[in-house]
């Protein structure tokens, strides 16, 4: 009786994680862009926290302007193996293309190098009694995680990003939304 009632608590209580986790990717996903979010604005972006606490979800805000880290294994990004471009999900910066991604087992979205010298910005990060390399967007200023010096060559490096502070687009989908484009311009409409 004793084991049924455990083995039923522990269903149970699985169960509620799955749910909290469930509404966490769908709101993720219906939330709406920032007013400054693009994919080829490249100026700086200036805003309060104040703004930001009402533009940005609450994970992505807590990582992003508060500097928390999402729980390890829990990205969609953190094993995808799709072709394409992750972009900062705050301001929409291109960060870093999928062939430079790698599976570093570390539970985060891991990279070699980013899309470019000014995408990311680099901070020295003394909190938790360590000394890290804090990254941010170079655009918003975001923070994006850290970058370690154990990674594979080229570079050395693995770049621990959070996830939930990713999007990412599919190279099939960005070369058809730039040929419609590319097709528009060219038609005059």
């Amino acid at each position: 009786m004793k084991n049924t009632l455990a083995l039923l608590s522990f269903l149970i209580l699985g169960i509620c994680f799955q749910s909290c986790y469930a509404q966490s990717e769908k709101q993720k996903s219906e939330q709406k862009k920032s007013p400054v979010y693009s994919h080829t604005d490249t100026t700086k972006v200036n805003q309060s926290d104040k703004d930001w606490k009402k533009i940005l979800s609450p994970e992505v805000y807590d990582v992003a302007r508060l500097k928390g880290t999402e729980r390890p294994f829990t990205s969609k990004f953190e094993t995808s193996k799709e072709i394409g471009t992750y972009y900062c999900a705050v301001c929409g910066n291109a960060l870093f293309q999928s062939d430079t991604k790698f599976d570093s087992g570390c539970g985060w979205p891991s990279f070699y190098q980013p899309i470019s010298k000014t995408s990311i910005v680099y901070h020295k990060d003394r909190s938790l009694g360590m000394e890290r390399t804090e990254v941010t967007c170079g655009r918003c200023k975001s923070h994006l995680g850290h970058v370690f010096d154990d990674g594979p060559p080229p570079t050395g490096l693995r770049y621990c990003i959070n996830g939930v502070v990713l999007d990412f687009e599919k190279a099939k989908t960005a070369e058809k939304s730039y040929s419609k484009k590319q097709k528009k311009d060219t038609s005059g409409k």
